[in-house]
Formats: structure tokens, C-alpha cells, sequence
């Protein structure tokens, strides 16, 4: 028999030799706190990876899980199955889209879902015909996940590294992330007639924190509509009340062909994702006997308990007017965030709704910035380009959410 060490556990994004034996293991939670095997309680600053949206520890989502498992756990939603839960929210969820009448693709989290977008995307013109539109952009130090189109269109270079080619898929490009006349430029160099679909986080996330740049985004759907090239918006992060709107498609005025959600539709308690589809992609593959087959669906795409799940989440999300909070909310960050311009070792500050980012100096050592305020008590995260980030559940109250960039603060004067 092989030998096992005690942990057998591969962690995602973790250089093993690093954290091996300085691991933290979580083992409850409740509202915005977070407790470890070792007695710890930490404010989870970070909201985990951007998704506790509704806090932790809701026993009201436990229910619901439970009652729907009791009931029936799950049945796939392919062909002519469906099951009333996942009926029930999509039909849910194109009411609360931001764009007339979608149709609602089910999947089991953010990058399976940028895998089903961007499929559908090319898909779309090989059946218009437009057979040469292939190729995807997307924006320098945009994340899109780690499946292979995800890592394909990733603009940290990083993700896509070690694999044997530039990308996975081939037909992808990066544009600026912040300079209009960039992305007309290489729109212009690929030529639109080869250019399929841009996808764009509306507040770029692991590439940074970066809210949206003036008139980028307009002048990206000015693009979109005169090239004939679809516009998909990655919500992962910002959809479910993150940015004080259910999506921020609708608080920044955005007009996306297609939505690619997941995290806060659950807010971590089961995983679930999918893609919202306008009129002008769905239409061609639900008119007619001669429609096509798109072949998509996942084993656990439409999971009845984690549509059961969602369900109760968006009830809590709307009870509560947990998006509305977030933008009282953002006045408390800004201005906690504000005063720490002019801390040693930090160049800016950046927020929109509940995400902030404090930019260091590339000689901070940002990890030690985070070790300082996990042993003050509040979990944050590094970003890959030395961005502390803070995504807290939108429950956090005033004082916990100012306590984050004033640990922040103390960590750089400390470090200084």
C-alpha cells in the first residue's frame, strides 16, 4: 500500500512547497466571521473568493437544501427532462436579467460557464454563416477562470503559460483593458470579420479591482454594434448584489448579448452557475423544426438542489435589500480606503460597491501584508499583481467592513 501523508489535498493556485504546514483549515462560520480548526475567529474580509455574499451560517439555505434532497436530491434537465427547481429559476432569473426576455443556461459554476458562452458565441456566426468569426478577445489582466477557454482568454499571461502552445485555444487575443482606442486598433488589425465575441468583467476582479473606465465600456458596445461582434459580460464576481445592483450590467447602463454568472447566485452554498442569453443568440436555436442542437449541458447543469439553494439565496438577497445596502456600504470603504492614501508602500486605491483593492508598491511583499491581518483577525487576499483585495459578505456591518483597509493601514506602517 502507498504511503499517505496526513494531508492529502492538492490546494488550488498554491505553490505546495510554500503552504505546506502554515495551512489554515476553516471549520464554521457565521455572518461575516469565519472560525479556524484552532479556535481563531477572522473576519472574512475576502468574502472566501468573492462569493459569501449572504454570510455564512444561514440555516434557511440549510433547510432548503435539505427539504429539496428529501424531496428529490436531483434529476439532469437534458432533452425532454426537466425539474421544477430548475424551471422555477431560470424563469426567476431572466425576470431579474439585464436584457429583455433571455433564456436561461444552467452550469455548475463561473468557468464552466465562460466554457459555454464562449462555445455559443462562436456557435452563433458558424450557424449565421459568418464562418471566419472565431476569435475571442479579451482585456489585459481580465480572469475568466481555468477551464480551457477560460485559461485561453485569461489576461494574466501566468494562466496560460506551461502548456505547450500560447493558448489553449488558439483563436483569442488580449486588448487593453482601460484604452478604447487600443481595442478599436486591434479590433481593426484581427479584422471584426474574424472576431466572434469580447468578454469583459464590468469591474475587473483577480486582474486588479478596476471599476469601469470612462467611456470604455461605451465605446465597447459602440464596437460590438457596428462590427457585429457579441458583447458577453463576465458578472461571476459582480452579479447578485456585489456592486449594489443585481447585476452591474444595470448599474453602469451595459448591453450585453450574454451574462456569465455563478458565486453570489448561491453565495458559496452550492455550486451553480450559468449564462443568460438574449433574443438575438437564442432565437436560431428554438425557431422551427429544422433548429439546431447547441451541445451544451453538464451531468449537474440545472441541479435541483442547487437550484432549490439559489432560490432561497435570492429570496434572503431581496428581503433583505442586500444590493441597496452595498451602496451605503460603498460610501463606508471609499472613505476607509481614501484615507490610506499616502500609507508607505501603497500607490492606490481602488472600489466599486463591496470589492476594493489597495495597489502596493512592487516592493511590498504583499503576502506579508496579509499574514499581518490574518494575526489581527481579518482574512484578506493578495492579488497576482500585489493587490490587496476585500470582497466581505454584504451582511458585514459598518464598523467589521472599516476594520479592512484600517488593518490594511496598520499592516504597511508595521511592515514600513
Amino acid at each position: 500500500m502507498a504511503q499517505t501523508s496526513t494531508n492529502a489535498l492538492w490546494s488550488g493556485q498554491a505553490h505546495m512547497p510554500s503552504v505546506s504546514g502554515s495551512q489554515v483549515t476553516i471549520v464554521s462560520g457565521k455572518g461575516a466571521w469565519l472560525t479556524t480548526d484552532d479556535g481563531r475567529t477572522l473576519l472574512d474580509g475576502a468574502g472566501v473568493l468573492w462569493h459569501a455574499n449572504v454570510g455564512h451560517g444561514r440555516e434557511e439555505i440549510a433547510k432548503a437544501a435539505y427539504d429539496q434532497m428529501c424531496e428529490l436530491e436531483t434529476h439532469h434537465v437534458f432533452g425532454r427532462f426537466l425539474n421544477r427547481p430548475a424551471v422555477a429559476l431560470a424563469n426567476r432569473l431572466a425576470a431579474l436579467a439585464p436584457m429583455g426576455d433571455p433564456r436561461v443556461i444552467l452550469t455548475s459554476g463561473g468557468s464552466d460557464s465562460v466554457d459555454v458562452a464562449l462555445k455559443l458565441a462562436r456557435r452563433h456566426w458558424q450557424l449565421a454563416g459568418r464562418t471566419s468569426k472565431t476569435v475571442v478577445l479579451s482585456r489585459d489582466h481580465g480572469y475568466h477562470g481555468l477551464h480551457a477557454f477560460g485559461t485561453s482568454v485569461g489576461g494574466l499571461a501566468f494562466n496560460r503559460e506551461g502548456y505547450g502552445t500560447p493558448s489553449l485555444i488558439p483563436e483569442t487575443a488580449r486588448v487593453s483593458h482601460d484604452r478604447i482606442d487600443d481595442v478599436s486598433h486591434r479590433i481593426a488589425e484581427i479584422g471584426p470579420e474574424n472576431i466572434a465575441a469580447i468578454i469583459a468583467e464590468p469591474v475587473m476582479g483577480t486582474g486588479g479591482v478596476y471599476p469601469p473606465p470612462l467611456g470604455y465600456f461605451e465605446g465597447l458596445q459602440d464596437l460590438c454594434r457596428r462590427h457585429e461582434i457579441l458583447l458577453v459580460l463576465d458578472e461571476v464576481i459582480t452579479g447578485f448584489g456585489r456592486v449594489g445592483a443585481m447585476f452591474a450590467a444595470q448599474r453602469y447602463g451595459f448591453e450585453p448579448d450574454m451574462v456569465v454568472f455563478a458565486k453570489g447566485v448561491t453565495s458559496g452554498y452550492a455550486p451553480l452557475g450559468g449564462v443568460l442569453v438574449s433574443p438575438r443568440v437564442w432565437q436560431p436555436f428554438f425557431d422551427g423544426d429544422d433548429a439546431p442542437v447547441f451541445r451544451h449541458g453538464l451531468t449537474y447543469s440545472g441541479h435541483a438542489t442547487g437550484c432549490a439553494v439559489a432560490m432561497k439565496n435570492l429570496d434572503i438577497l431581496e428581503s433583505e435589500r442586500l444590493p441597496e445596502r452595498v451602496l451605503d456600504l460603498e460610501n463606508v470603504l471609499s472613505a476607509e480606503l481614501e484615507a490610506l492614501r499616502g500609507c508607505p508602500g501603497m500607490t492606490d486605491v481602488r472600489y466599486a460597491g463591496l470589492m476594493g483593492g489597495v495597489e502596493l508598491a512592487p516592493e511590498v511583499d504583499g503576502d506579508k501584508v496579509v499574514r499581518y491581518a490574518e494575526e489581527h483577525g481579518v482574512i484578506i487576499r493578495n492579488l497576482p499583481r500585489n493587490v490587496i483585495m476585500m470582497s466581505p459578505p454584504l451582511v458585514v456591518t459598518d464598523d467589521e467592513l472599516a476594520s479592512i483597509p484600517r488593518v490594511v493601514g496598520a499592516a504597511l506602517r508595521a511592515l514600513a
